[in-house]
């Protein structure tokens, strides 16, 4: 992953703003919710929740991951909780997701962290890089959810 660059927010809060429009630009969710998270990751420095980005050689955002204690979920002693991973379209099926992943594992091993958790209905996406079904949950909405866990890697 030589032409990409991965940074932790918490080192370089001068991206919180574009980052925060980046990640809401892609789910929908308003910025200002990132902006307080990715804040919050700032403030931590080593726990949760965790922001991170990747730039291409022109130093634009590419993807990105966040990692935050519960995701809206019923199973809080279930964390944390990988969300928000996007990679941008030009930049897929080249293996950045799959580094973007290698990384958090990393991150979260070095932080003290066994398992990472997620929500997610791509499950055939996940469990191609070895994430596994761990349990329903029941989401905020009321939903349920599919969650899978993985063991964090050094």
């Amino acid at each position: 992953m030589n032409m990409y660059q991965w940074i932790k927010l918490n080192e370089h809060p001068e991206l919180m703003e574009e980052t925060a429009s980046w990640f809401s630009s892609k789910w929908g969710i308003p910025a200002v919710v990132y902006k307080e998270s990715i804040r919050t990751g700032i403030i931590a420095k080593e726990s949760i929740p965790q922001w991170y980005v990747v730039l291409d050689k022109n130093e634009a955002i590419v993807g990105g991951v966040g990692v935050i204690e519960n995701d809206f979920h019923d199973r809080p002693d279930l964390a944390p909780n990988l969300c928000a991973l996007y990679v941008e379209p030009e930049h897929r099926n080249q293996g950045l997701a799959k580094w973007i992943l290698e990384q958090t594992r990393k991150e979260m091993h070095r932080l003290g962290f066994k398992q990472l958790y997620l929500i997610t209905d791509h499950t055939s996406f996940y469990e191609r890089y070895d994430w596994s079904f761990f349990t329903m949950v029941k989401e905020e909405s009321g939903t349920t959810a599919r969650l899978y866990q993985i063991a964090t890697i050094n």
